[in-house]
């Protein structure tokens, strides 16, 4: 009989609800085997941290095999407290490992103390997140651009607590994720990236004022570096559509692993990923609720209805996309649509066919979806979601403002900079069918114009379910709090599916260590 396998320990910090802890935990080997055990997860947000603590409670059953009361649970049958009732052990265990703490100068002496205990003697095992990345984000920087608080904000140097924890640790490899923005941002008018790389090389160098005795080779994921060059850090940054995510999503990677070890990492292999109807389209269709006033099917469709009154020919002079833009808006295709809300009747597709993205999302005992519930609309919105989904099905591309009917332009007074392209001309953004989406952002927490359905009869933004689809988040997945928490949750994230092909990475390395974990 063969010996069962050690996972090796994983230590996520900035955590989240989990998806970076989830790609590790979610590696198995060709036993089905977990590859990975997340042993401590830190996250300081109630809402990010209950759902991560929810996961680490599901670690605790074997892969596959949920209990009972976890789907009863997500049917509304139980509450959250009875399903914990439910399996003490379990849930005693998974709040020894994810913990609710802010990391900072405060909380350093507690957090070492964990970690050091739950490590003990390993010597191979991983340290993955990364700070909070608002700071960097170049949205972020445009709004704080002016104010002298924004050099002062924590989320500049809490990458610093990060250092520590290498130093404290000496981790034989991590991987810190962030922002793209990173690469242009400033921290007190000098590059942040460069300063960034610098300090992870050599972090007590970074940390302790020239103290030295612990340095780390930096690699990047998916390009590759020129022998005798300095890293660039251009090559930190992943487009995870290459990688099987059907989304545009860019972040930075970079993985480091102790200098006296002297293993190369393998780099993430190219595939392409689903689009945007094959992750999204098979789910129940909903329709969004008008915001102001009271809610019916008929004054949903009364409010819609007014779009029959513009005249498209003559507001684009009878371009040749006109006329099938107004034959597209009628009422026909959302006559039979009658539930404002709809998390069930799940049905998955055959197994033939199917993405191989995809079938890490599913899961053949679920029978009802959480989060897939449309946020209401004003019923302006609802007319230019209509329009701009028609106009995007027709000609194959997301409106900008200057391809809106004037009645249908929002009243701001940066329209018609938009109209001619000076800012803001993608305020209404259709997530095209048969391409990957945009980034999903935690902006989509505030308003849908850049997250539209491409479907017009259900004129709405995207649910939170099908925003973590995107993101490659399993069905069964359940994100904790309130709507706008779980968009925030979802929008910050690191794609599970991304991160388990990194998990597979880091997996090899600590294969290639000398010696017992």
């Amino acid at each position: 009989m063969s010996q069962r396998y050690e996972p090796y320990p994983v230590v996520d910090v900035f955590a989240g609800p989990g998806g970076l802890g989830e790609g590790f935990s979610s590696l198995t080997n060709e036993r089905g085997e977990r590859r990975f055990e997340s042993v401590v997860a830190i996250e300081r947000d109630d809402s990010s941290y209950q759902t991560l603590l929810l996961r680490h409670f599901l670690h605790r059953f074997p892969k596959g095999e949920l209990p009972d009361n976890y789907y009863r649970y997500l049917k509304g049958e139980i509450d959250r407290e009875t399903l914990y009732m439910n399996h003490q052990s379990q849930i005693a265990d998974a709040k020894k490992s994810a913990l609710k703490i802010s990391l900072g100068p405060e909380s350093h002496s507690e957090v070492e103390k964990i970690i050091s205990l739950k490590i003990s003697n390993k010597t191979k095992w991983a340290l993955v997140g990364g700070p909070p990345c608002q700071a960097y984000s170049l949205v972020g920087r445009s709004r704080m651009m002016g104010k002298p608080e924004f050099e002062q904000d924590e989320r500049h140097t809490l990458y610093l607590e990060y250092l520590k924890l290498i130093i404290d640790h000496r981790p034989p490899v991590f991987v810190m994720e962030n922002v793209k923005g990173l690469l242009s941002a400033t921290i007190n008018g000098k590059s942040a990236i460069n300063r960034i790389v610098r300090d992870l090389a050599n972090p007590k160098a970074a940390v302790k004022n020239g103290t030295t005795g612990l340095s780390y080779k930096l690699y990047s994921l998916s390009e590759i570096e020129k022998p005798g060059d300095e890293v660039d850090p251009k090559l930190f940054l992943v487009r995870a559509e290459n990688y099987g995510v059907p989304q545009a999503r860019h972040r930075m990677f970079i993985v480091g692993i102790r200098e006296d070890l002297k293993i190369k990492p393998k780099q993430l292999r190219p595939h392409g990923p689903p689009t945007v109807r094959q992750t999204i389209g098979g789910l129940p269709p909903v329709r969004s609720e008008i915001s102001k006033g009271k809610d019916s099917i008929q004054g949903w469709r009364d409010e819609i209805a007014q779009l029959g009154s513009l005249d498209i020919g003559s507001e684009f002079n009878g371009a040749p996309f006109a006329k099938k833009i107004a034959n597209g808006i009628s009422l026909r295709s959302i006559q039979s649509l009658t539930s404002p809300r709809a998390s069930s009747s799940l049905q998955y597709p055959r197994a033939t066919g199917r993405h191989r993205t995809l079938k890490e999302l599913h899961d053949p005992c679920l029978t009802v979806l959480t989060s897939h519930e449309a946020r209401s609309h004003m019923a302006s919105d609802l007319r230019r979601y209509m329009y701009a989904a028609v106009f995007a099905n027709i000609t194959g591309t997301s409106p900008k403002l200057a391809d809106f009917p004037e009645a249908l332009l929002p009243k701001h007074e940066n329209v018609e900079l938009g109209r001619k392209g000076k800012m803001f001309s993608d305020r209404f953004r259709v997530q095209l069918p048969d391409q990957v989406a945009t980034t999903i952002t935690s902006h989509i927490s505030k308003d849908g114009h850049y997250f539209i359905h491409y479907d017009p009869s259900q004129c709405r933004s995207l649910t939170v379910r099908e925003a973590a689809r995107l993101q490659t988040f399993p069905d069964n997945y359940h994100f904790e709090g309130t709507r706008t928490s779980q968009y925030h949750q979802v929008g910050n994230a690191v794609p599970p599916y991304l991160a388990q092909q990194i998990a597979a990475i880091i997996a090899e390395v600590l294969d290639c260590m000398k010696g017992s974990a």
